[in-house]
């Protein structure tokens, strides 16, 4: 069993930074994969990233590439979420995700636990 908590979300100017993070519980957090996804309002809710344990790959959407990060610290139990350069288009509500297994990371449905998400806005 595994539960989340994100924080972090709030009110920045476009071309700021923000850094979100997500508290998980569970002795076997750092074998699940972990993702972030995003839902604005009207729009489906979408892939934003995600990374394979400690030691996977760390994938992203073509629209957060290289300006997003995500990362986690396993002593702490916490997956951040690290956004740069951010655009109005970034607003949404962030959730966190975590699974044991994920064949496909970008698809939602493939995870079994989800935080409550928090919103994060981008003004111009």
């Amino acid at each position: 069993q595994v539960q989340l908590v994100e924080s972090g979300g709030g009110l920045v100017q476009a071309g700021g930074s923000l850094r979100l993070a997500c508290a998980a519980s569970g002795r076997t957090f750092s074998r699940n994969t972990m993702g972030w996804f995003r839902q604005a309002p009207g729009k489906e809710r979408e892939f934003v990233a995600a990374m394979r344990g400690s030691a996977g790959g760390h994938y992203y959407s073509d629209s957060v590439k290289g300006r997003f990060t995500i990362s986690r610290d396993n002593a702490k139990n916490t997956v951040y979420l690290q956004m740069n350069s951010l655009k109005p288009e970034d607003t949404a509500v962030y959730y966190c995700a975590a699974s044991p297994s994920v064949p496909s990371v970008t698809n939602a449905l493939r995870y079994d636990y989800w935080g409550q998400g928090t919103q994060v806005t981008v003004s111009s």
